[in-house]
């Protein structure tokens, strides 16, 4: 594969996370050699990959990326992961860090000076972005050879997509022309509901023209929290489920289009 894919909303709560991890461990199950970087100072990815007490660890997205702001030397090390991949933590010093970017110099591409120094070590880079449209995820969509976008088929979560997309079409406009939309993800999905499907409608009619709508939706399922309390992905959790099986297909379907 060889790629960077940013998993980006501009709002929380959307299985932004989840997505990461759980393409991230797929794509470790497909015998890929992954890293995933949490790019969200909040450190959910990092919590959700069982890593306990991130404050205490040396090498996390902040070090490498004031190493470069300072420059100094680059650290390669990672935490190597249970379920195959690679984990590049996040913890308090992100905050700081996307302080420091707005006085850097080349500021928009300190991360992806990161992923040149180690992306001959992997087949994939997945990048777990910050819900906001701040220089951290600029960063990453800077870096990105393509970006998912996990929507959540409710009203004010459709309607923010919008802003995003046009930060994506700035982006490429001006800083990374190569980046490409790898689809919107239909996340959280209850197709009972009939405001949900009319959501997913709306969405269809005003994009799928234009940018690929994964035809996987991911289902709304208490198992994904339990999950991410325990630090262990979907696929670990439950395996038999209805996400897994969801998560699954995507995987394959990313996977096919990097064939």
């Amino acid at each position: 594969m060889g790629k960077t894919i940013a998993i980006a909303s501009r709002k929380g709560g959307v299985g932004k996370t989840t997505t990461a991890i759980s393409l991230a461990a797929g794509f470790a199950k497909h015998g890929k050699r992954v890293l995933a970087l949490d790019l969200d100072p909040q450190g959910s990815l990092t919590t959700s990959f069982g890593i306990k007490e991130p404050d205490t660890i040396h090498v996390t997205v902040g070090a490498v990326m004031s190493d470069i702001i300072n420059d100094g030397t680059i650290d390669k090390t990672v935490i190597r992961h249970l379920e195959g991949a690679d984990v590049l933590p996040a913890n308090n010093s992100l905050s700081g860090v996307e302080l420091a970017l707005v006085q850097a110099m080349s500021r928009e591409s300190i991360l992806r000076q990161y992923i040149n120094e180690v992306k001959g070590q992997y087949d994939c880079q997945i990048i777990d972005c910050s819900p906001n449209l701040g220089l951290l995820t600029v960063n990453a969509l800077a870096a990105a050879d393509s970006v998912i976008i996990p929507v959540c088929p409710r009203f004010l979560d459709a309607k923010g997509l919008e802003s995003l997309l046009k930060t994506i079409a700035q982006i490429r406009r001006q800083i990374n022309p190569s980046l490409e939309i790898g689809g919107i993800l239909l996340t959280m999905v209850d197709r009972r509901a009939n405001f949900t499907r009319d959501i997913i409608s709306s969405i269809e009619e005003a994009y799928g023209g234009n940018i690929r709508i994964f035809s996987e939706h991911i289902p709304r399922s208490v198992r994904v929290t339990e999950a991410s309390a325990k630090g262990i992905s979907i696929f670990q959790h439950d395996p038999n489920g209805k996400v897994a099986a969801a998560y699954a297909a995507l995987v394959r379907e990313v996977l096919s289009d990097a064939a």
